[in-house]
């Protein structure tokens, strides 16, 4: 069983079936937490699936797997009031769920482009995973990082760029209208440190830290072709005062 195997298997246990037992056969004695939703270690884990409700279900879109990561994107229904859209990062060890780290936004029912949040391809492509890698990495640094918006073209399709973020319409004149936007509400995009670069094929996420009218996660999950950047998805999740663990957010 490789990687992405275990982590869908497990989390089909233990969010799928609601099985608070599955924390014996799927997670490390030693699992590290950074959600804040959770605290530290096998036991939270536990009482959490214990403590899901009958209507809980998780709705998957899509998983990445680099290595010992594997990330899952998708939507938790019955686990708020409303539908959360959620980003999920594993680290596998030994066979093992070995760590955890996450962010979650409310699913918005009518968005600029018309997409949901999570609809769109569903599995990595064939594409070279390093080269896919190499592009969002540099776009991250000198675009997200440097705030050089000179070279965006040089990494976004100006013929094809299909938006998911709830605010933003579909092209690089879309994403100036939304980023004007919440310019002029006081939430400029600031991107401080990229955490996670977890890639596979086509598909790459990005975990970041920054700010946006106040200190938040960004989870930033791009597709490529040809090249260039061509879709996008995300979740900005607000950085909380105090976590349930001395782990952090990142």
């Amino acid at each position: 069983m490789n990687n992405k195997e275990l982590v869908l298997k497990a989390a089909g246990e233990l969010f799928g079936d609601k099985d608070p037992s599955a924390v014996d056969r799927w997670v490390a004695a030693d699992y590290r937490q950074h959600s804040s939703l959770a605290a530290d270690g096998p036991e939270a884990l536990r009482g959490l699936v214990a403590s899901l409700p009958s209507d809980f279900r998780y709705e998957l879109a899509r998983v990445i797997a680099d290595g010992d990561l594997v990330a899952l994107h998708g939507i938790y229904h019955g686990f708020a009031p409303e539908p959360l859209v959620a980003f999920d990062l594993f680290r596998v060890a030994d066979g093992k769920l070995a760590e955890h780290w996450d962010a979650l936004t409310p699913v918005v029912s009518e968005t600029a482009s018309g997409r949901s949040q999570t609809d769109g391809p569903q599995a990595p492509s064939s594409a070279d995973t390093e080269q896919s890698r190499a592009l969002v990495a540099e776009f991250a640094q000198r675009v997200l990082q440097d705030a050089d918006y000179s070279v965006l073209t040089d990494y976004i399709s100006t013929e094809t760029y299909l938006q998911h973020n709830p605010e933003a319409a579909d092209g690089l004149d879309g994403f100036g209208a939304a980023a004007g936007k919440w310019a002029a509400e006081g939430k400029n995009l600031v991107y401080k440190t990229v955490h996670q670069v977890v890639a596979e094929g086509d598909l790459v996420l990005l975990q970041s830290e920054g700010e946006f009218g106040e200190p938040v996660a960004y989870w930033d999950l791009f597709r490529v072709q040809d090249g260039k950047i061509v879709e996008h998805w995300d979740v900005i999740a607000p950085i909380p005062a105090s976590l349930p663990h001395s782990n952090g957010l990142f």
